[in-house]
């Protein structure tokens, strides 16, 4: 028969085990929950980009457990990226042409206006085309910037150039030689501007709202007539394959907020009502 005090200290050895092993499992079991982050990728034309730049950060300050990360090109190639695949929550862009694609291909939900914009003429401060009016670009010789027909600046740059020839005060001349006073032709906005400050090109047709504050002091601005200009429809929609359609419709109200539509009037696109 075994003695029952020689079992003891196996029967001790037991207990001290079963009771490491249960505190183990208490520590592994988390009583805190965590806060789910949420990263949006937002497709916007070029010429957003300061005033989407300045609407994300006052967007976070509201909603930190968001996260925003921006694609910003010509409004052309965001809608070919989306075409091809590319992870996106928001499209925004600078015409009704490309967002109407991205409709159409089934790629985009239900779209919105948020936003309007016009052209203006820039100019190198140094001025080394000599070009104080409109009737100057067509003057033989001038080097003119603008963006390629398939981008919404560049279409509606030449617009305006049609516009300006139907009036008897330029004909069908004006069209001819300002449009063969072209010598480069970018695929965003954002690109002319850049030339023309570093003084590449002669002048250039932009948004008023690429005229930022980083680079008006290397520029001069020649306004174009509402009469011939054209007013750009800004619109925007939540991609129908979104990871977050709930955050992408949130933030896509906020835009159309009082507090992002002060932005964009700041960086001088034009509101709605206006």
């Amino acid at each position: 028969m075994r003695h029952p005090l020689r079992a003891l200290p196996l029967l001790v050895a037991l207990c001290i085990l079963l009771a490491g092993c249960g505190g183990a499992t208490a520590t592994a079991s988390p009583t805190a929950t965590t806060t789910s982050q949420v990263t949006l990728n937002i497709f916007a034309a070029a010429s957003l980009t300061e005033s989407f730049t300045q609407i994300a950060a006052q967007y976070k300050q509201a909603h930190p457990d968001v996260t925003i990360k921006f694609n910003f090109a010509g409004s052309q190639l965001l809608e070919q990226q989306l075409a091809n695949g590319a992870p996106a929550d928001i499209f925004a862009s600078a015409d009704l042409t490309n967002m109407q694609k991205a409709s159409d291909a089934g790629l985009v939900g239900s779209s919105q206006v948020f936003v309007k914009n016009k052209l203006v003429v820039i100019i190198p401060v140094s001025n080394p085309g000599k070009i104080h009016v409109l009737k100057d670009l067509a003057n033989k010789g001038v080097k003119i910037d603008f963006a390629a027909e398939t981008v919404p600046a560049g279409k509606y740059g030449r617009q305006v150039i049609a516009n300006i020839a139907n009036s008897p005060s330029y004909g069908p001349t004006y069209q001819k030689a300002v449009l063969g006073n072209i010598v480069s032709q970018e695929d965003n906005v954002k690109a002319v501007v850049t030339k023309v400050q570093l003084g590449e090109a002669d002048a250039g047709f932009v948004y008023q709202s690429d005229v930022t504050d980083a680079v008006a002091s290397k520029l001069t601005i020649i306004p174009i007539p509402d009469n011939f200009n054209v007013i750009a429809q800004y619109p925007i929609a939540a991609v129908k394959n979104s990871a977050h359609p709930n955050d992408a419709q949130a933030f896509i109200q906020y835009i159309l907020s009082p507090d992002g539509q002060a932005v964009l009037v700041k960086f001088h696109f034009i509101r709605l009502n206006g």
